[in-house]
């Protein structure tokens, strides 16, 4: 019968999008493992891999417009924005636009919330190695995307529940900011202790 015959061909192209997108979500993860280890070369293999899944999920729903909005391509989308913005970040390049890397801006805009994240965990190596100015550098970029997000003023199902995530990435920035200003001081103490050190060792 007709109907049944438009619905296997939906539960077929279901049946590659899905798996297509958790490849992409999977893949994309990996490339940000890689960029937090300075692999540059592995990130960049891992996020074409990634793209090519997406490409493959999208074509094989191009016809069924209700399972393209499903959900699933959307978290991949994401997935895949912000491992790209991690990269372009932590490798100093300027930040790719959602056509640059063929994602919706909704995907983009909760990729740059989850980047947000990504770029904590960057502060804290950072500071843990004592790289005080690269981690402020890194905070000030956060705090620019986090402006951004606040100005997005839709509703969730145009945004993909963005608000949530937004409010998510205050938190993660005041904690941030938090440990940024506790390094610093400590940074401060250290240098006049040794300066005073140095004092009574030349009197």
């Amino acid at each position: 019968m007709e109907f049944q015959k438009r619905l296997d061909e939906k539960m077929s192209a279901r049946e590659v999008a899905l798996p297509a997108a958790r490849q992409a979500t999977r893949l994309s993860a990996n490339a940000i493992r890689a960029i937090h280890r300075g692999d540059g070369k592995e990130a960049a293999r891992l996020l074409e891999e990634a793209r090519a899944a997406l490409d493959r999920g999208e074509e094989a729903v191009a016809d069924h417009p209700d399972v393209r909005w499903a959900g699933f391509l959307h978290d991949g989308q994401k997935e895949y924005a912000e491992a790209q913005l991690t990269r372009a970040v932590i490798e100093g390049d300027g930040l790719p636009t959602p056509d640059d890397i063929g994602v919706t801006v909704a995907a983009y805009l909760n990729g740059i919330a989850e980047t947000i994240g990504e770029l904590r965990r960057s502060v804290l190596d950072l500071l843990r190695t004592g790289d005080v100015s690269r981690a402020e550098e890194l905070l000030s970029t956060m705090e620019e995307m986090f402006h951004l997000l606040v100005t997005i003023d839709y509703p969730d199902a145009i945004t993909g529940n963005l608000r949530r995530w937004t409010d998510v990435a205050r938190g993660i920035i005041e904690k941030t900011r938090g440990d940024l200003t506790a390094s610093l001081v400590q940074k401060d103490l250290r240098d006049a202790l040794e300066r005073h050190a140095d004092k009574l060792s030349d009197s």
